[in-house]
């Protein structure tokens, strides 16, 4: 869970062991509460030889803004995206803080696509219901 997690979060920012490394030991909010990183340290997390301190999880947390609940939490752990985008929580895209019209304009894309997909659906099972069929002799 855990290791797959962090190494997802790496991976979707394009950074390498020793990149996150750099940008955790950045962290101006963590600077005196922890020893700097390394890339094999968090390589070692991502392989699951070595666990984190909280401080450490704490940190992770922290640079992806993401919960240590989601970090180190259950790995089929579903949240529905209408919850999501109804609540207060601020949604980033790449980084960047949604405003309130673009969270309704991709709410509404997404609305949009799951509907039209429930049609196209319903097209594909409806087709041939009510056609006779003819067989050649």
């Amino acid at each position: 869970m855990f290791p797959e997690k962090l190494r997802a979060l790496r991976l979707g920012r394009g950074l390498s062991l020793a990149g996150l490394a750099k940008e955790l030991n950045e962290l101006e909010a963590m600077k005196n509460l922890t020893k700097p990183n390394t890339g094999p340290q968090i390589g070692s997390w991502e392989r699951g030889v070595n666990i984190p301190s909280y401080l450490e999880i704490k940190k992770l947390c922290l640079y992806f803004n993401v919960t240590p609940n989601f970090l180190i939490g259950e790995a089929n752990q579903t949240e529905d995206l209408n919850d999501l985008f109804i609540s207060n929580k601020p949604l980033l895209f790449n980084g960047e803080e949604l405003t309130v019209s673009e969270r309704q304009e991709v709410y509404g894309m997404i609305k949009a696509y799951m509907r039209g997909r429930k049609l196209a659906k319903q097209e594909t099972t409806n087709v041939g219901i009510d056609e006779d069929i003819v067989l050649p002799l």
